[in-house]
């Protein structure tokens, strides 16, 4: 690196971030939509010749010009990036890489999770992160004769999926409910998951967990080295279920529970994929039709934009009782507010 300097590059920087798409273009990447870091190579010229950025806890959109690869400049960039990552606190680190590129991260020190064939390679810079995780799982592992599982985002608790976890609960022993614990949604964790445990409280036979950094939402999958939409949708849906079911496996989960999505072509694909997926393990996957009020479909997008038009008549007859009066606090007005400036509140 004596010739080298490595720096920040911001948003502001039109020519620089120029550049950084042209570079990442001809590595066969697009920069990624979710990025809250990005940094540079530069030679003793100025020219620009590596990049990397961060999102979160993940590194993402790594690049090397061509002509200066094999000068190891690669490992600079990361190390950089995780130096940036240690200093925000974040200590915990995931890649999502090509299939190619996942022996060079392993020699940094990052351990394979997951793998999707030929598509991508899911990373964690802890040899024991995924592990400790399952074994974590494992301490509320029950005996008993139908055990099955639902994952849920909430993004808020509604009827629809209320309605999903009854039907789950009276047909099994068990129901182990995830929650995803991301935090890219307009509704927090911390409150999902209190949503979800107060309209959940008349059924004895669940068991509540979070799903941790393991399963990520669509909206923040990276997304930089994949062709098109549907390979994206695909692609994270395969990973997702991979790690399902070596969680399934753990607490010897036999069947899950799916809403039925005849609106959402991204929920769509990613049934089409579960389906297949589990049906090879011997995972029965149950899709229960959505519930209806009158004739539409309840669903948290539309709770969402009731919410974002201010329409809290239209909340109530979708959301249980507990939902609804979290809206009417000063915590859940705030959200609404939130809500009403997001252009993003359908999903498709």
């Amino acid at each position: 690196m004596n010739n080298y300097t490595i720096s920040t590059i911001y948003p502001s920087e039109k020519l620089v971030n120029q550049q950084v798409d042209v570079l990442l273009e001809a590595a066969g990447i697009s920069r990624d939509r979710n990025l809250d870091y990005t940094c540079g190579i530069f030679d003793a010229s100025g020219q620009l010749i590596g990049t990397g950025s961060c999102f979160g806890n993940t590194l993402r959109c790594l690049a090397i010009r061509h002509d200066h690869q094999g000068e190891s400049l690669m490992n600079t960039l990361v190390s950089h990036l995780v130096s940036v990552q240690y200093e925000r606190g974040n200590t915990h680190l995931f890649v999502y890489t090509k299939v190619k590129s996942a022996p060079f991260f392993k020699d940094l020190g990052f351990t394979e999770i997951a793998r999707v064939a030929d598509k991508l390679v899911f990373m964690e810079n802890r040899n024991d992160g995924f592990f400790n995780y399952l074994h974590q799982l494992k301490q509320s592992k029950l005996v008993s004769k139908k055990i099955t599982s639902i994952v849920v985002n909430a993004n808020p608790f509604s009827l629809g999926h209320q309605f999903l976890i009854e039907k789950a609960s009276a047909e099994n022993d068990l129901v182990h409910l995830f929650i995803v614990s991301e935090d890219s949604s307009l509704i927090p964790f911390s409150v999902r998951k209190k949503l979800v445990e107060q309209g959940t409280t008349h059924w004895t036979n669940i068991i509540y967990h979070t799903t941790g950094p393991y399963i990520i939402s669509n909206s923040t999958f990276p997304s930089y080295f994949l062709k098109d939409e549907e390979t994206v949708i695909r692609t994270q849906a395969a990973l997702d279920i991979e790690l399902f079911i070596k969680i399934a496996q753990q607490l010897n989960v036999t069947s899950r529970y799916v809403g039925e999505e005849p609106y959402s072509q991204v929920t769509h694909i990613y049934n089409e994929v579960m389906l297949d997926k589990l049906n090879q393990v011997g995972i029965q996957c149950n899709v229960i039709p959505r519930l209806k009020i009158g004739k539409e479909v309840v669903s948290a997008s539309k709770i969402r934009l009731a919410l974002k038009q201010g329409d809290l008549a239209s909340v109530k007859e979708m959301v249980p009782a507990s939902t609804y009066e979290f809206f009417l606090t000063d915590e859940g007005k705030n959200i609404i507010d939130k809500i009403k400036q997001s252009t993003q509140v359908v999903h498709y």
